[in-house]
């Protein structure tokens, strides 16, 4: 989940310095850099929401490109962690 969450966030935040940039300086370096940045990320968030998932809510939201990412994280239902007792030593 933790992995999920990352490439979400640098999905959506390659996207929006993606945009920025068109709309302001083109500069070529943040393209070159940005794009497949980009590209990787929404690739990692489709892969590995297909694999720890069978929700096809959260499956079809991770294809959105952008924020795709953000909605399969909210849309993935949290288990409980299973949490052990004390650890026990049989000290005297």
């Amino acid at each position: 989940m933790r992995i999920l969450r990352i490439a979400a966030g640098v999905e959506a935040a390659s996207l929006a310095a993606l945009l920025i940039n068109l709309c302001t300086a083109h500069l070529r370096v943040i393209t070159t850099l940005g794009g497949p940045l980009h590209g990787m990320a929404y690739l990692v968030v489709i892969a590995i929401t297909f694999a720890t998932t069978r929700s096809p809510a959260a499956r079809w939201c991770a294809v959105i490109p952008g924020v795709g990412g953000l909605l399969a994280v909210r849309k993935i239902p949290i288990s409980p962690r299973k949490t052990r007792g004390p650890i026990r030593t049989n000290r005297l």
